[in-house]
């Protein structure tokens, strides 16, 4: 991997590793927190995202694409989870 774009790989886990972190700490601190509030989230980054008329830059399109990558994958785990609850209470 070029030196140029090793920047961006450690950026792009930087901010996906502490948006799952805050996703984390969230469903821990409130009961009322949902998957349909972070599918809310999630439809507003892909506006910001579909929104970059001007062009971002390199940095902030990497910082939009880990946001993005990090809420689904959330949502994906926490669906499995709720899936894996519901088979075992059967």
């Amino acid at each position: 991997m070029a030196v140029s774009e090793e920047w961006r790989n450690l950026k792009f886990n930087e901010t996906f590793e502490d948006e799952i972190r805050g996703l984390t700490r969230r469903r821990k601190s409130d009961p009322r927190f949902s998957i349909e509030d972070i599918e809310d989230a999630l439809k507003n980054l892909y506006i910001m995202d579909g929104a970059d008329q001007g062009g971002r830059g390199c940095l902030q399109d990497t910082v939009m694409a880990a946001k993005i990558a990090a809420f689904e994958h959330f949502i994906a785990q926490w669906r499995a989870e709720k899936g894996s609850e519901q088979q075992n209470n059967l």
